[in-house]
């Protein structure tokens, strides 16, 4: 039989959060709430959720602190929630981590269906017959969240390692831009079109020009691709 998925909601407004376990716990989730954001913080790393819907706005320690806290140990599914629809907010959150971002009030079809959607990706994503990812020199550890090259540690952000892990697990298969921007920031990413071709480039910098091996190819017209 298939786990239920359980799903931490963070979220400080009592109303809000209530109604959003009733609609979940109706779709089969296992779920748990939490209004505090230090104990909020304090209870992912001591619990295990498949997926966390993050409040910003939160007493004690805010949910981008959070996120970005819970980034350096963790790959667990975020979605920020918000009342503000700051194009900022919005950016700070995906940038340290966040998976989607929804801004209250949403329709709770569309918070189900991204919750589906994501956990579904993030699922495919873990192979448990599979410790690591090798392209070249190169490993890649899903479990741990880790990149070596010739057995050195390699410091990536969040989305370089996103970006780095969607190449590996196409390996020697041409992705094209669009390929890569709706996997790695989300179908419906609002930012520079410019990303892919930026964080490629980060990549590059920090993987084939500082250990003097291309893994990293252009396809001209086309995408990306990694080859060993």
């Amino acid at each position: 039989m298939e786990e239920v998925a359980k799903i931490f909601i963070v979220e400080d407004e009592k109303p809000i959060a209530r109604f959003i376990q009733i609609n979940l716990e109706k779709s089969g989730y296992k779920t748990a709430i939490e209004q505090n954001g230090r104990r909020a913080y304090e209870r992912i790393m001591q619990e295990k959720f498949d997926l966390i819907l993050l409040d910003v706005m939160l007493p004690e320690m805010d949910g981008f602190e959070i996120c970005e806290k819970v980034r350096e140990v963790s790959d667990v599914p975020i979605i920020m929630l918000t009342a503000r629809d700051e194009v900022r907010d919005k950016v700070e959150g995906l940038e340290l981590g966040a998976n989607d971002y929804m801004t209250k009030p949403f329709a709770t079809e569309e918070l189900l269906a991204r919750i589906r959607g994501i956990l579904k990706r993030h699922t495919e994503r873990v192979r448990p017959e599979e410790d690591h990812l090798v392209v070249g020199e190169i490993l890649i550890y899903p479990e741990r969240h880790e990149v070596t090259v010739n057995g050195e540690l390699v410091d990536l952000t969040h989305k370089e390692y996103e970006l780095l892990l969607y190449l590996a697990e196409n390996k020697n298969h041409v992705l094209s831009r669009d390929q890569i921007l709706q996997k790695v920031w989300g179908y419906d990413y609002f930012g520079n079109t410019n990303v892919v071709d930026v964080y490629i480039s980060y990549l590059r910098t920090k993987i084939d020009d500082r250990f003097g091996k291309k893994h990293i190819h252009t396809t001209r017209g086309v995408g990306y691709v990694v080859r060993d």
